[in-house]
């Protein structure tokens, strides 16, 4: 089964929020890193997706000059998407793309955790496509409703609640990476 892998909102525009704590993007970037040269080294086909709000003068304004891949994230890829929603498919021509390329399975990695890595999950799924969701490559921050603060840990323990078994197989790193080596070989 063919296979790529979605780089969703992977951006500059991320740094410049104030929720941004590098103390939690830190291990994210290793792992996202891993993951892409895992693709690489696969010949997964590498696909950006780019989140952008013209004419909103936030960091997602393409005027602002932010909507471009997050520094050490500028890695080569087969096609980039920019979006205006939360998934990657509704605003684009992503899923023409894939299905002219005879691909038929995603694995899922970028920021945010519960948004935009999320609802392209859902409705990749729903478009009929097999999802790798690779959690611990997704990046979220904490969030606070109603005086409740939920952790990064927590928002990505209830992703992976819903998202598991319904619409995505919940995979790691380093378990994916070893799919894609096999399946090279």
């Amino acid at each position: 089964m063919r296979t790529a892998l979605l780089l969703v909102d992977i951006q500059a525009s991320f740094p410049v929020r104030d929720y941004w704590d590098e103390a939690l993007a830190a291990p994210w970037r290793e792992r996202q890193r891993a993951l892409i040269d895992a693709a690489v080294a696969g010949n997964i086909p590498l696909v950006r997706i780019l989140h952008e709000e013209p004419g909103s003068s936030s960091p997602f304004d393409p005027a602002n000059g932010l909507v471009r891949p997050l520094a050490d994230f500028e890695d080569d890829c087969q096609a980039t998407f920019h979006k205006r929603v939360h998934n990657a498919f509704t605003d684009t021509t992503l899923e023409n793309w894939l299905r002219e390329r005879d691909i038929e399975r995603l694995a899922i990695s970028g920021i945010r955790t519960e948004q935009c890595c999320e609802t392209t999950t859902r409705v990749a799924a729903d478009l009929g496509f097999t999802v790798d969701f690779v959690s611990e490559a997704t990046l979220t921050f904490p969030m606070t409703r109603h005086g409740r603060t939920w952790s990064a840990e927590e928002i990505r323990a209830r992703t992976e609640l819903v998202l598991e078994d319904r619409f995505a197989r919940i995979v790691d790193v380093a378990a994916l990476s070893e799919e894609w080596r096999r399946d090279a070989a």
